[in-house]
């Protein structure tokens, strides 16, 4: 099919384009992809900024993306699309040489960490390249430039990554000896922060706020002619960003580590969107459609919001009543009789092979119930590993099974053993917590829940792909008021009142 396009791309080109390629093709059928194209060439035509909640994510099998690259392909100007490297691998692979053969499109594609003066085409790119170059004020991509994020789930968690500043064990050594006249005092603040980080508990992140008395003697430490590149980097930050200052000791050597990062992420980021139109592309930003919270956390303005009704396979969804609640010493053994009993239903001759996977936030109890299912099921138990057996029993946390469930098997049963919340033990969910309360906001409807939610729909959309079945056993989201918010992303579901053998019928 030749490609006829005239100086500005319309929205019903795109739509008559895609709607034949999707007859010819046999593409999936995502019900939004027409709707999704005309607002992404819309956005693109008038340079105006939109974000688009598509109720799927990356790693699933529909491919929403065909509805963003229609128009970009079809747009005669440079483009940029922001996404992980394995958002980017699948249209490198599959969508756009789908697409370009499709359109007889000649238009320039290239991937890498600035878009070069002149080039016309489209540039993938990785957040990381992008925040790095855009937050430093750098030249590396125009300005003006449409960019698009696939993938905008993990935005906050990207940008947190690239703004947090490291000060390692060297860097305290090298500010020390390049300072003759301040070099004791450092080496006192040094040692004193040792000592009260070894005075605190340890953590499962083994790192720790440090408290306004150490932050004050570390604040009276001046920058000097000596100081490293690494301590002027943190001291701006901290300067410029009031946000956590916290630190990471190796208790065995005593070696000490300082990090900084902004929790006005918002403050931060809003100048960056002034300088090129935006389209966001994400599964579940937010609650609501206008995403309120979600903009306000990111600094973002006034836009075009769409939220689309996911596509939803229906679950077996089976959430005992009756279960302590995960923050009472009755927890643990229930949680591990449970999953006994899951297991050897699941492992029994009627039902069919697969994986299990058990998803335990708690990084401490993660360990008792790997060692413990180990001790009874042996080498089918595998903890945060990709490589699993034909029958494997997947013990995994929140962070490994978003980053790596694309990859994974289908899973015939996902258990939850506690909701995703975010831990405040994480000195940047502390720091976030901190600053709500200081704002007289509620950091829990406004920050932890979202946060949850979000991470629920994406740890359960491979499950809900092959209509599995997901097991609740945090009973908080029966009891709770914030409940309802719990089951409405978990719907539609088929609710199942007891364990048997057809929990793995799928």
């Amino acid at each position: 099919m030749g490609q006829v396009i005239g100086e500005a791309v319309i929205e019903a080109e795109v739509h008559g384009a895609l709607r034949d390629f999707l007859r010819v093709s046999g593409g999936d059928r995502w019900p939004h992809h027409l709707t999704m194209a005309r607002l992404v060439a819309r956005a693109l035509r008038l340079g105006r900024d939109a974000l688009i909640q598509t109720g799927v994510f990356p790693t699933s099998s529909q491919r929403y993306a065909l509805s963003y690259l229609m128009p970009i392909l079809m747009s005669p100007t440079a483009v940029v699309v922001i996404g992980s490297t394995q958002v980017r691998r699948q249209l490198q692979e599959r969508d756009i040489p789908d697409l370009q053969a499709w359109l007889g499109s000649n238009k320039p594609v290239q991937e890498g960490d600035r878009l070069e003066a002149g080039f016309e085409g489209l540039l993938l790119t990785s957040p990381e390249a992008w925040l790095g170059d855009r937050l430093a004020g750098g030249e590396g991509f125009r300005d003006g430039v449409p960019t698009l994020i696939d993938g905008a789930d993990d935005w906050e968690r990207w940008t947190q990554q690239s703004l947090t500043v490291a000060i390692s064990p060297q860097d305290w050594v090298d500010w020390i000896a390049a300072s003759p006249d301040q070099g004791p005092q450092i080496r006192d603040v040094q040692v004193a922060l040792v000592r009260r980080s070894l005075e605190r508990p340890d953590n499962p992140y083994q790192s720790h706020i440090i408290d306004q008395r150490e932050q004050t003697a570390l604040a009276q430490l001046s920058p000097d002619a000596g100081m490293p590149l690494a301590w002027r980097s943190f001291w701006e930050s901290w300067r410029s960003h009031p946000g956590g200052v916290w630190a990471k000791l190796n208790r065995r050597q005593g070696q000490l580590w300082l990090y900084h990062s902004p929790v006005d992420l918002g403050k931060c980021l809003a100048p960056l969107w002034e300088r090129q139109p935006m389209v966001w592309v994400g599964g579940a930003l937010d609650l609501e459609r206008d995403a309120a919270a979600f903009r306000e956390r990111l600094g973002l303005g006034d836009m075009t919001c769409v939220k689309f009704n996911p596509v939803r396979h229906p679950l077996h969804l089976y959430a005992p009543e009756r279960l302590p609640l995960p923050n009472t010493p009755e927890y643990k053994p229930a949680l591990l009789r449970e999953l006994h009993d899951l297991i050897r239903i699941g492992s029994s001759a009627e039902t069919a092979p697969g994986i299990i996977t058990i998803i335990v936030g708690d990084v401490p109890l993660r360990a008792i119930v790997a060692a413990q299912l180990a001790a009874d099921f042996g080498s089918r138990v595998r903890v945060q590993q990709s490589e699993l057996p034909e029958n494997g029993i997947l013990i995994s946390g929140w962070s490994f099974w978003r980053e790596h469930q694309g990859e994974l098997p289908a899973s015939k049963l996902l258990v939850i053993a506690t909701l995703p919340f975010p831990s405040l033990e994480d000195p940047h969910v502390s720091a976030q917590v901190a600053h709500y309360k200081q704002q007289r906001q509620d950091w829990f409807r406004l920050y932890l829940l979202p946060m949850a939610l979000s991470d629920l729909q994406r740890a359960i959309a491979p499950i809900r792909e092959v209509q599995g079945t997901v097991v609740l056993l945090d009973v908080r989201a029966i009891y709770r008021s914030y409940g309802q918010q719990i089951f409405a992303a978990l719907s539609p579901y088929a609710r199942v009142n007891s364990p048997d053998v057809s929990l793995f019928e799928g």
